[in-house]
């Protein structure tokens, strides 16, 4: 018994130890290493062994990371204010430098797409945020990657969720819509107009080149009003008419 006490004595502490090295990493877990403060390496995933004291190491997550980016005041090129939601959804690819080039990088990230999205949309229309998210969500993608690749990351996706308008400018934009029907109804209706005087103007070098026809296109309109019964029309009769009445006879 006097033999077993400090056999336990001497046990705990190198059970302790063993506790302190032994580390267990996730299949998409991975450690970076640093001995006396310099990088050693990139161990997991598994079991892996640290040297307590000597050693020291960081646990880094591969998985996709989905980051909210909070609503962001944004004024477009044509002067309008809007507030803009979006998400992007990136990854660790090296560990290593994820750790070492950047102090925290989920908190960089964050605000590298907060200034990105609001750099990028503010190049843009309002119209254009509203009709070509998708090529916006590729422009804001392919920045982000660029700028965060030197930090081991891959953004793969960023998607805008919302774009909210005061609605003071939707008024003033619904009035500029209905403005801008109006004008286009007058130009298809003007367009209409010179296609409808071009080909009366065309007929009547058609009727003037044969006199004949021009006086069956007089009679067919007489015929016309005569129709009409609800009222009584004079109408004055040229004399060219009776002077190809009588030629005929």
């Amino acid at each position: 018994m006097e033999i077993l006490i400090p056999l336990v004595a001497a046990l705990i502490p190198v059970a302790l130890l063993l506790a302190n090295a032994i580390r267990i990493l996730r299949e998409y877990e991975r450690g970076v290493v640093f001995t006396l403060g310099r990088f050693s390496g990139v161990k997991g995933p598994g079991m892996i062994l640290i040297l307590p004291v000597v050693q020291q190491f960081v646990r880094v997550d591969l998985r996709t990371i989905v980051l909210d980016v909070p609503s962001q005041d944004v004024i477009s090129r044509d002067n309008v204010s809007v507030k803009v939601s979006a998400v992007v959804y990136f990854r660790v690819v090296d560990a290593d430098r994820a750790v070492i080039q950047v102090q925290n990088f989920m908190a960089a990230t964050s605000q590298l797409a907060q200034t990105t999205l609001r750099s990028v949309l503010g190049k843009h229309q309002l119209d254009e945020m509203l009709a070509e998210r998708d090529r916006l969500n590729a422009d804001i993608q392919v920045i982000l990657d660029r700028q965060t690749e030197a930090w081991g990351i891959k953004v793969t996706v960023v998607e805008i969720k919302q774009v909210d308008i005061d609605p003071s400018m939707i008024r003033a934009i619904a009035q500029q819509a209905e403005a801008e029907r109006s004008r286009r109804a007058k130009v298809i209706n003007a367009e209409g107009e010179q296609q409808a005087a071009a080909k009366l103007v065309e007929a009547a070098r058609e009727l003037a080149a044969e006199p004949g026809a021009m006086q069956l296109r007089y009679l067919a309109t007489l015929r016309d009003i005569a129709g009409d019964r609800s009222s009584t029309i004079v109408f004055p009769f040229p004399v060219e008419v009776m002077k190809t009445l009588w030629g005929a006879k």
